[in-house]
């Protein structure tokens, strides 16, 4: 034993028992990063200069390394050391983000990675995957012979299998194939029956002869029509037992000729519990796993159309003729109100009130309950919004309103000329232009239903009996709070 090996070795056991190997990361002074690959392994170092008994002392911070895929193999050393800065600035971005750091390296070229004028998809892919260090990251060269703190870590030598911790698999196919289940039931007699039919139509008789023979014949294929022979051209026909399949994109289906067969599939497809009478796309998806025919998508559209029970439960949602209006906003509250009725309420109060205006600001979305009574005149509405609206609102400026008889009298357009207020109409059967007084009706009519739906008094825990007009108050303060 020599004396260097001798020195070496009391070196790294003073290293291994006197002191920590790594040092904690400081980030007020910049990282050193360095790399290091060949044709087995990456690897890579992160050191940092700290201040340590009054002197700069470089230490390691951290190690990192993996070996080279397969796919990798074949990379040239600039490529290599090209992909090794980007994986080890990946690998320790919670390290180097936004702070300032120097990569050392024995390759000459990584240098002008950053500034490379005419990169391959590689080194395009690598720029782009550095440009966040870009304002921190300085390359710096250093010559092979004194470039060993990575040196090491590429040489690791440890098999290619699991029992390395550092081993990484081969990258899993991103298409990953599921199995499904077709619920659509189509049993032998169908199949057979799609042979018989074969031999009663033209293209089906040509297509068997092409691929029985397994030659082209130019006049058979010229006796195909157009859609028939695109297809035939672009080798989607496949004739298996006696059955012509086509082949799309991901389907390899049944060729179907025959009016009551492909009928038959429409139904499975379409009719049946399974199926659940879904939409026409819904339904062409599943016919597209079933079958083809020419011009299919078309016999689907056909089907769902004129399917009865589809047509009897489809719910026409109208259309728009104009685009909707905005309404006017409010500067200040009570500036607008909606108004609406809530009718078929059960008598209530000394005088058997069964109707409540519902009153909501526009600004606020305070509402007000007013018990009257459902045969109430526009003289007797305006009446009680004076007495017990207007004393605390003020006079409003708009009151937006459906239809109403009510509203559309010709008192109450004087009584609003009087009152100085504009009266705004929401369109015929268009609930949406007076949607806070919409909005505001089942509320009111799901909590008067809570306290009254098992009689038309309620009895609170004092014994006292209560309706819903004189619950009214209560209600409207429990909706405010």
């Amino acid at each position: 034993m020599t004396v260097d090996t001798v020195k070496a070795f009391e070196s790294l056991r003073e290293a291994l028992t006197t002191a920590p190997l790594l040092l904690m990361p400081d980030f007020e002074f910049p990282f050193k990063l360095y790399i290091d690959a060949s044709g087995d392994g990456l690897g890579a170092s992160l050191h940092q200069v700290q201040i340590i008994n009054d002197k700069p002392v470089e230490g390691p911070i951290c190690f990192i390394s993996r070996q080279i895929k397969p796919t990798e193999a074949g990379y040239g050393a600039s490529q290599m050391k090209c992909l090794w800065l980007v994986w080890a600035s990946e690998k320790l971005d919670y390290f180097l983000e936004g702070y300032a750091f120097e990569v050392i390296t024995d390759c000459t070229a990584l240098k002008s990675l950053l500034n490379m004028k005419t990169p391959n998809r590689h080194m395009l892919r690598w720029q782009i995957a550095i440009q966040e260090y870009r304002g921190n990251m300085t390359i710096v060269h250093k010559a092979g012979n004194v470039h060993k703190n990575a040196d090491g870590l590429r040489r690791w030598p440890l098999p290619k299998n699991i029992d390395n911790p550092a081993y990484v698999p081969e990258e899993a196919s991103p298409q990953i194939p599921i199995e499904g289940i077709s619920v659509t039931d189509l049993n032998a007699t169908f199949f057979e029956e799609v042979r018989n039919s074969y031999t009663q139509d033209k293209h089906c008789s040509i297509l068997f002869q092409l691929l029985n023979k397994d030659c082209k014949q130019n006049s058979l294929i010229h006796a195909l029509d157009e859609l028939w022979k695109k297809s035939y051209d672009e080798g989607r026909f496949h004739l298996r037992d006696g059955i012509i399949y086509h082949r799309a994109k991901d389907t390899c289906v049944v060729t179907d000729v025959d009016r009551s067969l492909i009928n038959l599939v429409l139904k499975e497809c379409h009719d049946t519990p399974f199926s659940g009478h879904l939409s026409e796309d819904r339904t062409r998806e599943k016919v597209k796993t079933c079958m083809w025919c020419p011009m299919w998508q078309k016999d689907v559209a056909e089907y769902c159309k004129t399917c009865d029970r589809c047509q009897k439960a489809n719910i026409s949602t109208g259309k728009r003729l104009r685009n909707m209006m905005k309404i006017q906003e409010p500067s200040r509250s009570w500036e607008i109100v909606h108004m609406d009725w809530v009718t078929g309420l059960p008598p209530g109060g000394d005088r058997s009130y069964n109707a409540c205006p519902v009153i909501v600001d526009r600004c606020s979305k305070t509402p007000i309950f007013l018990p009257c009574h459902k045969d109430d005149t526009a003289m007797d509405t305006a009446l009680l919004i004076w007495k017990q609206v207007v004393s605390w609102t003020g006079i409003c400026t708009n009151i937006i309103s459906d239809r109403d008889p009510k509203f559309t009298s010709a008192l109450w357009t004087n009584i609003h000329q009087l009152f100085g207020t504009k009266l705004s109409f929401s369109t015929a059967y268009h609930p949406l232009a007076d949607g806070l007084a919409e909005r505001m009706m089942p509320p009111l009519a799901d909590i008067v239903g809570r306290f009254c739906a098992y009689g038309l008094e309620f009895k609170d825990c004092d014994g006292f009996t209560h309706d819903w007009c004189t619950l009214c108050p209560a209600l409207e303060l429990a909706y405010k709070t």
